[in-house]
């Protein structure tokens, strides 16, 4: 894995719906009718998504009456994002870096 040993963050964000649900999940809690409104999925694959990223630790619910809100846990995507800043600055440090056959 390329983040952590924790799950594949960048495997899940690869699947174009799961990175726009997160996405919209940045600007707050939705519940799963509003997710299928702005994406144009239709809701079981939506459900199917949001349980990938909740079993993940990426989203958490939230009953509320008889809805079920989702909301986005960012520490998850923090450390996503810092291995990756990492990973790039090591690059630039070992750009001129040439292992010899």
């Amino acid at each position: 894995m390329l983040i952590s040993t924790g799950p594949d963050v960048i495997r899940l964000l690869a699947d174009p719906l799961r990175a726009r649900i997160v996405e919209l999940l940045a600007d707050g809690a939705l519940c799963t009718c509003h997710l299928v409104e702005e994406t144009g999925a239709k809701q079981p694959l939506v459900s199917h998504h949001l349980r990938a990223l909740r079993d993940a630790g990426l989203v958490e619910r939230e009953p509320h009456g008889r809805f079920t809100y989702y909301r986005l846990r960012p520490e998850l995507l923090r450390a996503g994002a810092s291995r990756l800043t990492a990973l790039a600055e090591q690059a630039v440090r070992n750009a001129g870096v040439r292992r010899e056959c």
